[in-house]
């Protein structure tokens, strides 16, 4: 009784002290209210904000600020982020029993009081607006001028115990009032965290904006001249017709993710929209529909399909580009409406319909469907790993550290029957998307098991069917060759532990797995982790999202076996699944009918079946193979060449003590101009189908690297830096790196740590090339995986 009597008084005398440092505000600077800080591009604060202050919030708080995995979702990627502010509900959280209330910023709230009613505190002063009070009583201005108080470190390494940079650390999400308490407890924690301060003039310039009160306006600029294209896509995505209505419902389903842009954008970096749904019909302004899922009941008559502007700066984890241009209109008028396309009724928006696109679709040709995915696989493949995702070891240890992706020809006479098929199997093909964002994990796993194996019997039986009707054979026509000139025909997927990219061709050494991709198979990949995938689902959705994709992992990996020998296909997916669990095992040994299909694919006597394979599809590609991250197509010197060769026959030993993402500087006395390179870690497991316990089944002394021309990936875990000559002394200094003290001495010689003070101006220099580079495809990296060694 005495503890909980003074647990009481513990409590009142905190709620006191806050009551207490609330009043002191609000009686030296008055009581907090929301204050106009948006305004027209041409207000003259307005437009330096665009013209000097954003771009030191790009360059210097983006990198950690953006995306559903920004600390305490402060968003520092457009005014209305940093107008909303902080709070200390999370996106990405491992234990929710029930689905959170979505926070996405200009979708959820439509106002910063919204904002404020949703629990988000201010990190700008909402009080009294002189310059005094905006500084004083500003979150946002004391966390940068309490990095210039407690000073820089001269340690090469921040002390762990002090700086935590796990991605679930604990977070200070507090509002001015309980800033002080932060403060003194963490004086080492201004802004950037962890990192060097930024400069003078770059502090004064934030300074003086913050004093004035923050205006902002958002730079829309370019988007202002592309008005006609702008009504020209809308017209065209706005049909009253059935079958355009039905067209245009499928495109935004899959494209809802991406950044759109013209491709008559005069601009060497386009404009970018985001295709939403609206109440309000094209000439009007935009009144978005805000659903959990793309395909959730808009709630409206008729839904209009509008293109909005980008607000938010381009960060490389969430950038999906995507071309509009008169070709595309073509294609998809082709594919979707022409007279072989039939549609008499709408379909509904419950979710058992809504969340089965091989229900809700059926009226759309198969063919028709899949050319449109196919039309950009790379876009497609990336949506899963910068999708609503966006992070998260649990989304992505269902996929290798290293594969290649091929695709089933669309004209094959399998994929050219699967339209009654695949209605037929709708029941079979629904995936727990359709059970919205809480789910019982078990039972619902159970039953979505059941349903993927009558599935996938049913597809044995099908092809048997049709093989044995001779219509055509197991070999390599069944692949799509890109119509002679797509370069998506072949893709490299590398996975970073807990972030993925993709790349055109086949990149790297010859990997462990394959994945062959139908339509029905790219099509539940698509809803599964992005139309249909909540990251503010509760554990159980995510779980079982998580659990049904080893289904759709093995089902693109026997796809590929299927073209082995008959004799070799069990003990080549046996090698990909030691130790794996006696379920998945059963999985895997309970697919008979697949032994027995015979591959016409036409093998020499030598037992390396699956090198012969890769090298004939290789031969089919040649075509339309990219060679742009192929270093030995590219015409690099010698020294480079020689340092990414030997690299890539490195196997195990030091490799474990690398991140998994590293970009490398190159300096050349006799160019201008350095040269960026990415080297990344494959992590080799005996196989990746257990959920929780990834580092019981690694094998580091299989891992391996790939060197890599240009920067790839978005969250960079070490910055090297080393003349061209010395590219060999690297590499001999890297490969006998044997403990954390060796491998800091290796960071000491080339690494830029994030401690160095020379590191802003690599970041800059890095993104200036990297755009440079890239004009479409770059953005601004994230640096939350930047290690501390």
């Amino acid at each position: 009784m005495f503890r909980r009597f003074n647990v009481f008084w513990v409590l009142l005398l905190v709620a006191g002290c806050s009551t207490i440092i609330v009043n002191q505000f609000d009686q030296r600077f008055g009581k907090a209210s929301v204050q106009t800080r948006m305004y027209s591009e041409s207000y003259p604060p307005a437009a330096e904000f665009i013209s000097d202050v954003k771009p030191i919030l790009d360059q210097r708080c983006v990198m950690c600020h953006a995306c559903y995995d920004a600390p305490c979702q402060l968003k520092l990627t457009s005014a209305a982020g940093i107008d909303r502010g902080v709070t200390t509900a999370r996106v990405y959280h491992g234990s929710r029993v029930t689905a959170a209330p979505t926070t996405r910023l200009y979708t959820d709230a439509r106002s910063t009081q919204m904002w404020r009613q949703k629990g988000f505190n201010p990190v700008l002063n909402e009080r009294i607006q002189t310059e005094h009070a905006n500084l004083e009583a500003g979150v946002m201005y004391q966390t940068l001028q309490q990095k210039r108080v407690y000073g820089e470190t001269t340690d090469e390494i921040l002390d762990p115990k002090a700086y935590d940079f796990s991605l679930d650390r604990a977070q200070q999400c507090v509002g001015i009032e309980g800033y002080a308490k932060v403060q003194a407890s963490h004086p080492e924690w201004g802004m950037p965290y962890g990192l060097p301060a930024i400069s003078d003039k770059e502090f004064d310039t934030l300074t003086a904006w913050l004093a004035s009160g923050a205006p902002m306006a958002d730079d829309l600029s370019a988007h202002h001249k592309l008005t006609d294209e702008v009504e020209r896509w809308e017209a065209f995505l706005n049909g009253d017709s059935l079958k355009e209505q039905l067209m245009a419902r499928y495109i935004y389903e899959h494209l809802f993710i991406t950044h759109l842009y013209f491709g008559n954008d005069s601009n060497s970096r386009p404009a970018f929209f985001k295709m939403v749904r609206s109440r309000t019909a094209p000439g009007s302004p935009i009144d978005e529909i805000a659903t959990r899922r793309p395909y959730d009941d808009p709630g409206v008559d008729k839904v209009y399909y509008r293109l909005a502007p980008e607000r938010e700066s381009i960060v490389v984890k969430t950038h999906i580009p995507y071309r509009l241009d008169q070709a595309r209109a073509d294609r998809w008028t082709e594919w979707f409406l022409s007279d072989q396309v039939q549609v008499s009724e709408l379909p509904s928006y419950q979710p058992s319909v809504a969340g089965n696109p091989f229900v809700a679709f059926k009226d759309l040709t198969v063919n028709g469907r899949y050319r449109f995915l196919l039309d950009d696989a790379e876009t497609f493949i990336m949506g899963f790993m910068k999708g609503p995702v966006c992070r998260g070891q649990v989304a992505l240890n269902v996929i290798q550290d290293h594969f290649w992706v091929y695709f089933a020809n669309p004209d094959n006479g399998y994929e050219k029957q699967q339209s009654l098929f695949l209605a037929d199997q709708s029941e079979h093909l629904r995936m727990p998307s359709v059970e919205q964002s809480n789910v019982l994990p078990i039972s619902t796993w159970v039953s979505y098991s059941k349903r993927h194996h009558k599935y996938s019997q049913a597809k044995f039986n099908e092809i048997k069917n049709w093989l044995q009707e001779g219509k055509e054979s197991l070999d390599l026509h069944l692949l799509w060759d890109g119509d002679g000139a797509n370069q998506n025909a072949a893709l490299t997927i590398f996975r970073h532990f807990d972030s993925a990219s993709v790349v055109k061709g086949t990149v790297g050494k010859q990997p462990k797995t394959a994945w062959v991709i139908d339509y029905s198979l790219f099509e539940r990949i698509h809803y599964l982790l992005v139309a249909g995938f909540d990251p503010y689902g509760n554990l159980g959705h995510q779980l079982v999202t998580r659990l049904y994709m080893d289904f759709l992992r093995m089902e693109g990996e026997f796809n590929f076996v299927s073209l082995l020998p008959a004799e070799v296909r069990y003990d080549e997916i046996r090698s990909w699944y030691v130790g794996a669990d006696k379920e998945i095992i059963k999985f895997v040994e309970t697919r008979p009918e697949e032994a027995f299909f015979k591959s016409s694919v036409q093998y020499t006597d030598d037992r390396d079946y699956k090198s012969q394979l890769h090298n004939q599809i290789r031969q089919q590609l040649a075509k339309v193979l990219s060679r742009k991250y192929q270093m030995s197509a590219l015409n690099y010197s010698r020294e480079v060449a020689d340092f990414a060769t030997q690299l890539e026959v490195w196997q195990g030993g030091s490799i474990k003590w690398l991140p998994q993402v590293v970009f490398i500087q190159v300096d050349d006395p006799d160019v201008a101009e350095p040269a960026y390179f990415t080297l990344l870690r494959h992590n080799a497991h005996a196989n990746i189908s257990s959920l929780f316990l990834e580092n019981d089944n690694r094998l580091p002394d299989q891992d391996t690297v790939s060197v890599l021309p240009g920067l790839v990936g978005a969250y960079p875990g070490a910055f090297w830096q080393v003349q061209k000559s010395e590219l060999k002394q690297l590499q001999q200094q890297l490969v006998q790196v044997s403990s954390e003290e060796s491998y800091q001495a290796f960071m000491k010689r080339y690494g830029i740590r994030r401690t160095n003070q020379e590191f802003w101006p690599y970041s800059d220099r890095l993104h200036k090339a990297y755009l440079q580079a890239e004009p479409l495809d770059s953005g601004i990296l994230d640096y939350s995986r930047l290690e501390n060694r």
